[in-house]
């Protein structure tokens, strides 16, 4: 398979919002399905953010997730201190902040994003410590924010 992340497989487009809860369960009403959890983005020992390449040990976010058939649709609500998400909602209001593809070689496609001009602006483990996301802020030539998940 050709292009830069190797893949075709968009596996998430995630959206800022400011209050999470009633934003999930105006999602849920719309797409008919139940209210998902909210869960915290995880904890620092284990996602060791770095926004911006230093240490971000309290950007954080409340998290749900909807599975749906083909895709999954994650919201966020920022913590209030510096992240890619605060940096959003900051500057754009609530919205759409990402489209994920699921990748493999973290690094090697972090480096080779870079290579081409492209910022990483923040990358951590997930929360459970079964994969790790990377963001890379694409807005000017794609017109949005890339995020890789590699899945472990």
């Amino acid at each position: 398979m050709a292009g830069v992340l190797n893949t075709l497989r968009v596996a998430q487009v995630g959206f800022i919002v400011r209050d999470i809860e009633t934003t999930k369960k105006k999602f849920a009403e719309f797409l008919g399905v139940p209210v998902p959890p909210t869960q915290p983005c995880g904890d620092y020992a284990v996602t060791k953010t770095l926004v911006d390449g230093q240490p971000a040990p309290e950007a954080n976010s409340k998290l749900a997730f909807f599975d749906m058939e083909n895709i999954q649709l994650e919201l966020i609500e920022p913590n209030g201190v510096k992240s890619t998400w605060q940096d959003f909602l900051d500057q754009h209001g609530e919205g759409i902040h990402h489209i994920a593809f699921g990748i493999k070689g973290t690094d090697e496609k972090v480096l080779t994003l870079e290579g081409m001009g492209f910022k990483c602006v923040q990358r951590g483990k997930y929360g459970d410590g079964g994969g790790e996301y990377a963001y890379i802020d694409a807005t000017d030539e794609l017109k949005c924010i890339i995020e890789t998940l590699e899945s472990y």
